[in-house]
């Protein structure tokens, strides 16, 4: 049975406003609202689309937001906790210092997204894809990326200790500068295309096989104190 569509414009709404409007037979489409600070955790949102909506510091906690859709949205210091988000796609958003922890992100995808300073710990994420994003300072400790094409990614400064880029390979406009990268593992990755500049090498084990430029490898060398001549 089709699902009758509850479109909401321009309007600034609370946990009740849209509690109200949440049936198991309706879509909610939400444009250019205003839900900012408002408490949405636990709320079954599954379908939702979301387009230019101011949602800084909204708490979606534990709340369903499967398959969700969420374009242009500013979400500045949101709480994403424990959310079920499978299959929700995310289009040029501002999600900066955003938090996911303990969210399920699996076929999740992030394109053109700001995630500066978001935290993603203990995530469950298989087939999580990020695509054109700042991931600037962002924890993505222990994340998987095997195998990944990585476009567009800046994880300049982010902590990406015991995250696996084996076999990954660094497209055009990827950064690693000053990354966080104990106990990451490159083996076999292709950095040719990455920003490696600040990386601290403590450990070579780390980039088994990997493929560098020749300038990226006079980098490395001098960050361990050594002249190339």
């Amino acid at each position: 049975m089709s699902r009758a569509t509850i479109t909401l414009r321009g309007e600034s709404a609370d946990r009740a406003r849209i509690e109200a409007l949440l049936t198991d037979d309706t879509l909610l489409v939400l444009e250019d609202c205003d839900l900012t600070g408002a408490d949405l955790s636990r709320l079954n949102l599954q379908d939702c689309v979301l387009t230019r909506c101011a949602l800084a510091d909204v708490s979606f906690y534990a709340a369903n937001l499967a398959r969700t859709r969420w374009q242009r949205c500013r979400g500045g210091h949101a709480d994403f906790e424990s959310a079920d988000l499978v299959d929700a796609r995310f289009e040029a958003c501002d999600l900066n210092n955003a938090g996911w922890r303990r969210a399920k992100l699996a076929s999740v995808a992030f394109r053109s997204c700001k995630l500066t300073g978001a935290r993603f710990e203990d995530v469950s994420q298989l087939g999580l894809s990020f695509e054109d994003c700042l991931l600037v300072g962002a924890d993505l400790r222990r994340m998987s990326f095997r195998k990944a094409a990585l476009r567009g990614l800046d994880f300049a400064d982010a902590d990406l200790s015991g995250c696996d880029f084996r076999d990954a390979v660094f497209e055009e406009g990827c950064s690693l500068r000053d990354a966080h990268i104990k106990d990451t593992r490159f083996d076999a990755a292709d950095l040719r295309e990455a920003d490696l500049g600040g990386l601290k090498l403590s450990n070579a084990k780390q980039f088994a096989g990997a493929t560098i430029s020749t300038r990226q490898a006079a980098e490395l060398v001098r960050a361990l104190g050594l002249n190339v001549a």
